[in-house]
């Protein structure tokens, strides 16, 4: 057992709780059973970590409120904005302007991991990124994520977004209790994008027995992220991974974790909503020089990486599915109501122009007010509405 862990299990009043057998991890891990909560195994579970993509599992929670609200439908269209279409990869790639149904922009979003399209997603819903990023503050206080905090919608880097391996659990709980009809869309194999095919970044979907979610995620500073769930003999299972070092070790590491979880009985007396904070819940860990100084711009990747037809494989989940299930998705077929919050702000665009004023070699007008001049010149061009952001 690591070096401290007994002591981790008495500040989280988990002493009872049976720890599952295995090498000692030296990353935050939760396994947890979906529909009891009770813990299996954790570790590190209230360390403060960078989310990377699966920030992404909260765009998605939001908008199925927004769903749920009557705010929008599933043929809602979502529009590309210039900001959205100038996110960095991964991303679909779609030029501003374009339009596609809610369904679609969220299938990207959740398989491709597009972060062009969760930015989008959430710039329609939310009316703006900030405004959106509020929500998503929102429902994190209110699922009692206690130790997450968001500033964009699809997990790029910054230094105040934020999170814990067990609200990763808690906010997991939520989406497929609350949602369950949008449980397919974590299982889905992969994307057919006209004649392009986009295999899903979640390495145990077709891989792993009983596959059924969740999410990947990867920035340098967070290393490999991974949420994985599985259900068997009507027991589902989700492990979360954080700060693994590649898209194979993350996969290998939840699958080892789940297979451990479903050979050991449902026991154990700890549960999500009574796991109490320990350990450091406050200083992030950041692994960009360990995970991307040492990596190719290849291995800086959620993809796997690939793998010559002469070598064999090192890992099964490093092997590429035969025949996938593809989900077409594309452009086009929004015909819902469109999202109120994005209306509203567009109708706010104003044109960039500068106020005009009276050229100085000709007297003014009899009838005109006087040149405002020094700082209440510049007090009168502050005051006109910035150019909001399309």
């Amino acid at each position: 057992m690591r070096q401290g862990h007994f002591l981790n299990l008495l500040l989280a009043g988990g002493l009872a709780l049976p720890m599952l057998c295995g090498a000692a991890r030296a990353n935050p891990v939760v396994l947890f059973d979906l529909k009891s909560g009770k813990v299996l195994e954790h570790q590190d579970a209230f360390k403060r970590w960078y989310p990377a993509s699966l920030s992404k599992l909260m765009t998605a929670y939001v908008t199925f409120r927004a769903i749920g609200a009557g705010e929008v439908a599933l043929d809602s269209p979502i529009k590309v904005t210039k900001h959205s279409a100038g996110e960095p990869p991964s991303k679909m790639g779609f030029k501003p302007g374009s339009v596609m149904r809610l369904d679609n922009a969220l299938k990207m979003m959740l398989v491709k991991s597009a972060n062009d399209i969760a930015m989008a997603v959430g710039e329609n819903i939310g009316g703006s990124q900030e405004a959106f990023a509020d929500r998503m503050n929102a429902e994190a206080a209110r699922l009692g994520m206690t130790g997450t905090h968001f500033v964009n919608p699809n997990g790029l880097y910054s230094p105040d977004q934020y999170t814990t391996a067990r609200d990763l659990a808690v906010l997991v709980t939520a989406l497929r209790n609350d949602f369950p009809q949008y449980a397919p869309w974590f299982s889905i194999e992969g994307l057919a994008v006209g004649k392009k095919a986009l295999p899903n970044y979640n390495l145990l979907i077709g891989r792993y027995p009983g596959a059924d979610g969740m999410k990947t995620g990867f920035v340098c500073s967070s290393g490999f992220n991974m949420i994985g769930s599985a259900t068997r003999n009507g027991r589902t299972l989700v492990a979360v991974v954080l700060g693994e070092k590649s898209a194979i070790s993350r996969a290998e590491a939840a699958a080892k974790l789940l297979d451990q979880g479903f050979d050991t009985p449902a026991a154990g007396s700890t549960t999500l909503a009574a796991l109490k904070p320990y350990g450091d819940t406050l200083s992030p860990n950041d692994l960009h020089d360990e995970i991307c100084k040492k990596k190719t711009k290849e291995e800086q990747s959620e993809a796997a990486p690939t793998v010559d037809a002469k070598n064999k494989p090192k890992s099964p989940y490093q092997v590429k599915l035969d025949h996938p299930t593809l989900i077409a998705v594309g452009l086009g077929g929004a015909t819902g109501p469109a999202p109120k919050a994005f209306v509203d702000q567009t109708d706010q665009n104003y044109a960039d122009v500068p106020l005009p004023t009276w050229r100085p070699d000709k007297p003014l007008p009899a009838d005109a007010a006087p040149a405002a001049t020094g700082t209440a010149a510049a007090a009168v061009q502050g005051d006109q509405p910035a150019k909001a952001a399309n």
